[in-house]
Parts: structure tokens; C-alpha cells; sequence
């Protein structure tokens, strides 16, 4: 399994890019998101991959955050959904938007992304309600980056026992610029508390 990639990147036509390993050219398909954070071409580029095998494919799945990754794999657990619907999705919504539609039970919300109807939406709610990573979005698999006052929050109030659908709610309530991760909590706890 190829679960990571370091490299050069040589080109972009989304949904696909090419880096070059050790001048090996790999293709790797990618949401449109990974397209905006991508260094120009003939920079150093990682990514983190997931390697789909079938009879006539070998494909590989790229991804800058480590939560977008771990979407990606749980949606491919899902019944009705191959990687295509599920690169699809990812390139539609970020992954902790996807984690509070999925948690709120927001169906009408998951219509709207791409290849996503009724039915499939309420599966994804059905079998994906409470099975999200708590650090959906994370570029290296901890819960919040340093100086990322929001996600310092949400991973505090994911401590405290609340589920990262309704940590990312009630901080997006409150969220200013100005606000650290402590008042960005305390912020957060008395607005619920008060509603």
C-alpha cells in the first residue's frame, strides 16, 4: 500500500496531478480542494494517498490533511459509494462540514453535494452518524494546528465531551478573528449554556 508521497510536482489537470519520486511519475487523483494548496510545478510537494486496486485499475487517491483522508476511507465503507462519489464529496465540502451535516442529521445539506440524493444522503447519515474521525480536516492527524485558535477550541470542547459535530457548531457560533483558543471556549460553553 502507497500511503504517502514526496516528490515534485510536475503537473496539474484536475482531478489529476503527477509528482515526481525519484523520477518515477505518479499520477494521483485529488479533490478540487488539494488543487488550491499546491505548490506551483517544479516545487517539493507530499501527500498523503490511499491506493484503490481493481481488476483493471490501479488508482492512486491524494490528500494534503490527514482528515480528508480518513473521510475519504471511511466513505468507501459505505454501501453505494465508490471513490469517485467519494472524491466527488470531498471536493464539494470540507471534511468537518461534511462531519457536522452527517452528525446534525442534515440530509437536505447532503443533497446538495454532487452525486448525492435523497437516499444516499440518509445512508451517509445512517451509516456514518458518530463513526467521523474528531479531527476531520487536520493536515497531520492531531486535532488542531498550532496557532489555529478554532481548532485548539473544538479539540477542548471534544475533550470535555462534546461530539466534534457539535464542538464545530458551537465555535463557528461565537467565532471572531481576534478570539484565542480559551476565549474562543469560554465563548463558546456560555452561549450554550444561555441558548
Amino acid at each position: 500500500m502507497i500511503v504517502r508521497l514526496s516528490g515534485r510536482l510536475l503537473e496539474r489537470q484536475p482531478p489529476c496531478l503527477v509528482v515526481d519520486v525519484g523520477g518515477v511519475g505518479y499520477e494521483v487523483e485529488a479533490p478540487l480542494s488539494v488543487f488550491d494548496r499546491l505548490p506551483a510545478d517544479g516545487e517539493p510537494v507530499t501527500l498523503l494517498t490511499h491506493l484503490v486496486v481493481r481488476e483493471d485499475a490501479q488508482t492512486l487517491y491524494g490528500f494534503i490533511a490527514a482528515g480528508d483522508r480518513a473521510l475519504f476511507r471511511q466513505l468507501l465503507k459505505v454501501s453505494g459509494i465508490g471513490p469517485r462519489l467519494a472524491l466527488a464529496i470531498l471536493s464539494g465540502v470540507s471534511s468537518e462540514d461534511f462531519a457536522l451535516m452527517v452528525e446534525s442529521g442534515d440530509s437536505q445539506a447532503l443533497t446538495r453535494l454532487p452525486g448525492i440524493g435523497k437516499k444516499t444522503a440518509e445512508r451517509l447519515i445512517l451509516e456514518m452518524r458518530g463513526r467521523l474521525p474528531a479531527s476531520a480536516g487536520a493536515s497531520d492527524g492531531s486535532a488542531s494546528a498550532p496557532g489555529d485558535a478554532g481548532a485548539e477550541a473544538r479539540a477542548a470542547l471534544t475533550a470535555l465531551g462534546y461530539s466534534a459535530a457539535e464542538a464545530l457548531k458551537m465555535v463557528r457560533a461565537v467565532s471572531q478573528p481576534e478570539l484565542g483558543p480559551e476565549a474562543l471556549i469560554r465563548a463558546a460553553l456560555k452561549k450554550k449554556m444561555s441558548g
